[in-house]
């Protein structure tokens, strides 16, 4: 968990509606990259912790007998709940619930999933119930964009989202210290995440790099939606001003790109996938 911050449900408040829309997806084949490296057989059962829209739960489902989605956010929980029934995928189930709850009676899996949402945590007790909850040959795993990936070989003729420019427009309307919820991240987000996990007895990794995806054309109504998608840009932060700060976003926009077209490339997305000494 960040230094000097406390979560409070305040923290993605607002963003589910956004969330699928604002967000980059995750590289094409990157669950079934996840359920080959598992050695998942169809019998087995996936939670994923922090599923925000389920996300990551709904592409992991064809490959688990049962899939599981976690959070604390009751609208993220609606939304997946949505999105299931639309993709026509049964054998997913919903929890409310931090994940410092676990084990939560919820029983034993493969595979626990972090993506993008371990640093949260109250990291040293909740790899320490994770491990309790793993199956034989169960493991923890974490996703994320790949950090630093490699430059795009052939630049898009369409202008990139100016992310710099919206990062300052937010810190204007909020202030220069990062907003999470009811608090700040003056430090960020936390690292080390590796040291954590040994420390917590997970000591064979194992590590999957899924190419990305083709170039994306963005929209000013997705970049819109990436804003409100992110913790420290949650509509509910805005109070009063939520339309002013919508409607000067949409000006910064259309002078990066009068025609309301950007050009973006997904980066490759990076699973590590943990073991227990043994062996779960």
């Amino acid at each position: 968990m960040p230094d000097g911050w406390q979560w409070d449900p305040t923290l993605f408040r607002g963003s589910a509606a956004y969330y699928e829309r604002g967000r980059l997806p995750y590289a094409p084949g990157f669950a079934g990259t996840l359920a080959g490296a598992l050695g998942a057989t169809g019998s087995d059962r996936l939670l994923d912790v922090g599923c925000g829209p389920g996300i990551v739960t709904l592409a992991a489902a064809p490959y688990f007998a049962e899939v599981t989605g976690m959070d604390p956010d009751a609208d993220m929980l609606a939304e997946a709940e949505r999105r299931a029934a639309r993709h026509g995928v049964a054998n997913a189930r919903w929890v409310t619930g931090r994940a410092e709850d676990l084990p939560a009676g919820l029983g034993a899996f493969r595979a626990v999933v972090f993506a993008q949402s371990f640093h949260w945590t109250d990291r040293e007790r909740v790899a320490a119930a994770v491990r309790r909850m793993l199956a034989p040959s169960g493991a923890f795993v974490h996703i994320s964009d790949l950090k630093d990936p490699p430059p795009v070989a052939v630049p898009s003729a369409r202008p990139a989202p100016p992310y710099e420019r919206i990062g300052g427009l937010v810190r204007r309307y909020l202030g220069p210290v990062r907003r999470a919820g009811q608090g700040t991240l003056v430090g960020g987000t936390p690292g080390g995440e590796d040291l954590v996990l040994r420390r917590a007895g997970f000591v064979h990794l194992e590590r999957h790099v899924v190419p990305a995806g083709a170039e994306l054309e963005r929209t000013a109504d997705d970049l819109v939606a990436w804003a409100f998608s992110r913790s420290d840009a949650a509509p509910h932060l805005f109070g009063d001003r939520l339309a002013d700060f919508e409607g000067e976003l949409r000006a910064l926009l259309r002078e990066a790109s009068p025609d309301d077209c950007f050009a973006e490339q997904p980066p490759p997305t990076e699973i590590k996938i943990w073991r227990p000494a043994n062996g779960g």
